[in-house]
């Protein structure tokens, strides 16, 4: 079981995501860390996300410089990485993450932590479809139902069996989605619409926040696919793809491939009286 918490916008606004990530951390002197590879403009994006959380009152943020010019394992950033309460990866291109911090002790700091401290670690878009252990980076319409069309590669491995996509109604994505977990059925496919996100507990348990909808695609009861028999440039065919839809107040249980509700805890004295009426019913 997983100490630590992953928390994945699928894009747009991403306020209510800092404000999320502000109430899960509570103290204002967490050490927040910025990190803006994604992003075409690095250093005015990383700026601009460490304002945002100042706003909110944080007072210990900062942002690291991780690009072409400005190597990842640099000792003031594997020193700050290790006393970092919460990172937060900003949207972009997922590939550029890939590039310059995939194979880093950085990254590999970040694992260990993210698997044995109650640390947080946050993104969106970009920062959020790169949080697995293989992440979808091309694929376009109904061209992504084309074997050959839609590619996948190595995340950071935060998680694993698991694709996130992000824009995910508002970019057409269910197709190379639905591609990914058919061609590797011990994956689920997690869409997150803009404005929409989930938090990952446990490393198991999806949970909704925002206004819209989360996908879930399971490959888990899948019959027949012909995604690894089919030529290049042909269509793929699959049996049986499961597909539920979930907004705030459900969760899915990874493991279990399981829907639900997200068990409400009421105050003290409230869950007494739920507790009593229940066994007088």
């Amino acid at each position: 079981m997983y100490k630590g918490t992953l928390i994945a916008l699928g894009g747009g606004f991403d306020d209510d995501l800092i404000k999320l990530i502000r109430s899960e951390i509570c103290p204002l002197h967490s050490n927040i860390e910025v990190i803006a590879t994604a992003a075409t403009e690095p250093q005015e994006a990383g700026l601009a996300y460490k304002e945002a959380f100042e706003e909110l009152g944080c007072n210990k943020v900062e942002f690291m410089l991780i690009d072409e010019n400005h190597a990842a394992d640099q000792p003031e950033y594997i020193s700050r990485i290790q006393q970092a309460d919460v990172i937060f990866f900003t949207g972009g291109d997922q590939v550029r993450l890939n590039k310059f911090l995939n194979g880093t002790q950085l990254l590999e700091i970040m694992r260990r932590r993210y698997h044995q401290e109650p640390i947080i670690i946050a993104g969106t878009s970009a920062g959020a479809a790169i949080m697995s252990d293989r992440m979808i980076y091309d694929g376009y319409g109904h061209y992504s139902l084309i074997k050959g069309e839609m590619k996948t590669t190595i995340g950071f491995g935060f998680v694993s069996h698991l694709y996130i996509d992000t824009h995910f109604v508002e970019r057409g994505r269910f197709g190379r989605l639905a591609h990914a977990v058919a061609h590797d059925p011990a994956y689920v496919g997690v869409g997150l619409s803009e404005e929409t996100g989930i938090i990952i507990k446990e490393g198991d348990k999806i949970e909704v926040f925002g206004t819209g909808v989360v996908t879930i695609i399971d490959a888990s009861k899948i019959r027949f696919s012909n995604t690894r028999q089919v030529s290049e440039n042909e269509p793929i065919a699959v049996e049986n793809l499961v597909m539920h839809m979930l907004v705030e107040g459900y969760r899915y249980c990874l493991k279990e491939h399981l829907f639900q509700p997200v068990e409400q805890h009421l105050p003290g004295s409230a869950q007494q009286a739920s507790d009593a009426a229940a066994s007088l019913a």
